[in-house]
């Protein structure tokens, strides 16, 4: 017995350490979505795209804690120390690994938004999302909430399949940005006689390292979704790689060698394998990811050239939103037995699930965002635009000396 016992509690403290690092991981990530915004933006917004990162997390962690983690699980943490510690404190580092997930949504929209929000009116709708939007998505995908999963399974043979969040998190975050983008409107001076004038990104090597830190963490992101020991797949770590490369090699051809298409190319390919990374075969992951860097590059430049409200500055929407949507049709394709997966997916339930997806997103976004904009207004004035985020909201520049 006392063997048993033994074992037992080095099993549950293995996977607490497990999922414990795999939060620390996706918490990384959160810098590699600060520096890919600050090397895009223009210098006059550097310091508000980082300010925006930190404090949307803090407000996440805390809408998440109290009300968002409740909605999509049905647990809360007021209880004793005493009974949180059980099983060494397993479902509280759960819950600090699901909440980096969560996070992820308002720092996905930080980067369409960019340039022209108002501060605290923007971060009263992350708190807004990632307490209601985002959990109720979650909890119908991902605890099967609202019969939506089981009916599915009824119907198509198979529940919708998301291993890692291609739709959950990413799909969501891209069309809940989408609300907001067309909300705020274009840039002043973005357009001109009906043509798109191009804002050069303001720092090169920083959107580099946002890209690696965001594909370092990835592999957190991807393969600590099993949340424990037992659970873990070389597979999934494998075809993370192969997508992200193909997401690199197609975005860097279609791209015409474009440094901000390069670096966005593994993002591309790593969004779209997050669903069926533990399905498919890795020749089918490397396809994934090339058709997404390829999507990227076309969409991007297609939706800034002939929608002028559309001014998505990092280009949230085809990368998370579209990409996503893309990765749970193709773990619905790539899934399959006959083409070398694992089996066990249903290509109908996945475009139901991204349907489903994409709704909720697109609708609890204009929801959110309308009701925040009637209030207090989302945008700067033009004088404060003209000046930049940074001195009329921060009173400070990037490389300040006083």
């Amino acid at each position: 017995m006392d063997i048993t016992s033994a074992v037992h509690t080095l099993t549950e403290s293995a996977n607490t350490l497990f999922i414990l690092i795999g939060a620390i991981m996706v918490l990384a990530m959160h810098a590699g979505f600060a520096f890919l915004e600050v090397g895009t933006v223009r210098h006059k917004n550097q310091v508000n795209a980082l300010v925006k990162i930190m404090t949307d997390f803090g407000v996440s962690a805390v809408a998440y804690f109290f009300v968002g983690y409740y909605i999509a699980y049905g647990s809360h943490f007021m209880a004793g120390a005493s009974e949180l510690t059980a099983a060494n404190g397993y479902d509280l580092v759960k819950f600090f690994f699901l909440m980096t997930f969560a996070a992820a949504i308002p720092a996905i929209v930080s980067g369409g938004i960019a340039e022209r929000a108002k501060f605290y009116p923007m971060l009263i709708a992350s708190a807004l999302i990632v307490a209601f939007v985002y959990p109720f998505f979650e909890g119908m995908i991902w605890n099967g909430n609202y019969g939506f999963q089981a009916w599915l399974e009824s119907q198509f043979g198979a529940s919708f399949h998301d291993f890692a969040g291609s739709v959950v998190v990413h799909a969501v975050g891209g069309w809940i940005a989408l609300a907001a983008v067309l909300l705020l409107g274009a840039r002043n001076g973005r357009y001109r006689n009906g043509r798109v004038v191009a804002f050069a990104p303001s720092n090169i090597p920083f959107l580099a390292l946002g890209a690696w830190i965001l594909t370092v963490g990835w592999f957190g992101f991807n393969v600590m979704s099993a949340q424990t020991l037992d659970g873990i797949s070389g597979l999934v770590a494998v075809n993370s790689l192969m997508a992200m490369v193909g997401g690199v090699l197609v975005a860097m051809l279609v791209g015409r060698k474009d440094p901000g298409f390069i670096h966005n190319g593994p993002l591309a390919g790593l969004v779209a394998v997050c669903a069926g990374s533990d399905l498919m075969h890795p020749v089918g992951a490397l396809i994934t990811g090339g058709v997404a860097g390829a999507v990227f590059v076309y969409l991007f430049e297609w939706a800034q050239a002939k929608i002028e409200r559309l001014d998505d500055v990092l280009g949230v929407w085809p990368l998370h939103g579209v990409c996503g949507v893309w990765g749970a049709i193709a773990a619905g394709i790539f899934g399959q037995e006959a083409l070398g997966g694992l089996g066990g997916v249903s290509l109908m339930s996945q475009i139901v699930g991204s349907v489903a997806g994409v709704v909720v997103a697109f609708v609890g976004g204009l929801i959110v965002y309308g009701i925040v904009r009637a209030i207090s207004g989302l945008r700067l004035t033009e004088e404060e635009e003209f000046n930049g985020a940074d001195v009329s909201i921060h009173k400070i520049g990037a490389t300040s000396l006083d």
